[in-house]
């Protein structure tokens, strides 16, 4: 079996990245091959004469299979902006068929899953979108809630949006980004009952990411239950 995976979040500097080399390492855990890719990376320092984000090299890194920096991060922006608007400064432009071809370019493995930039509905130009890049994949979508104050509103308006895409909702996963954040276990209790989609795990904070220890929490069972309900053999 070989699925494919969306991976967005409530905003930026949720954890997106975490999480994806997270169910990198958590399907590879559990005896599969497994790679990611980030079409999209806005924040890059130059490393031997090419742009190199550090999320994208941490993803590279842990791959199933030995890909090349470009496979990975097709399109590496300087500035540490909304993708649109550092293209736009470097003179290029963004779009879906482009992104698209990349990542159907990617070899095999049993896993693959694609880290979105920023939140759903970030633009890529004046007329598309992250969400129209997921749609042209057709891929389920893995979401990635920020549990902050704020978290269930950011939340599930992600997730109305995800359907009213025409998408499914493979699974949700709640990252503690705010060691203090006040009614935690309330807050994700809520989003539970709200989401009709599973949860895939619940990570702690952690003062430095660990996407090791991000794994163990992981659950990849609920994932492919969730596939084999919308897609019946």
């Amino acid at each position: 079996m070989k699925q494919r995976y969306f991976v967005t979040g409530t905003d930026t500097a949720v954890g997106k990245t975490l999480l994806t080399v997270a169910l990198i390492r958590a399907a590879q855990a559990a005896g599969h091959t497994a790679i990611g890719c980030k079409p999209i990376a806005a924040g890059c320092e130059m490393v031997d004469g090419h742009w190199v984000n550090d999320d994208a090299a941490e993803i590279l890194a842990a791959n199933s299979f030995p890909l090349s920096y470009g496979q990975v991060n097709p399109i590496a922006l300087q500035e540490f902006i909304a993708p649109h608007i550092a293209a736009d400064n470097e003179g290029r432009s963004l779009s879906v068929n482009e992104l698209a071809r990349h990542i159907d370019a990617l070899p095999d493995a049993e896993y693959t899953f694609i880290e979105g930039a920023g939140g759903w509905l970030v633009p890529l130009n004046q007329t598309e979108t992250m969400a129209d890049l997921a749609v042209a994949l057709n891929t389920p979508v893995i979401l990635v809630s920020g549990l902050r104050l704020g978290c269930i509103n950011h939340t599930l308006l992600t997730v109305d949006a995800i359907k009213n895409a025409g998408l499914q909702l493979a699974g949700w996963i709640g990252n503690c980004v705010d060691a203090d954040m006040p009614a935690r276990e309330a807050n994700i209790n809520t989003l539970r009952t709200h989401i009709d989609a599973p949860l895939l795990g619940i990570v702690p904070w952690m003062g430095e990411p660990d996407p090791q220890v991000a794994a163990t929490e992981i659950a990849l069972n609920p994932l492919l239950a969730s596939i084999k309900k919308n897609n019946p053999a």
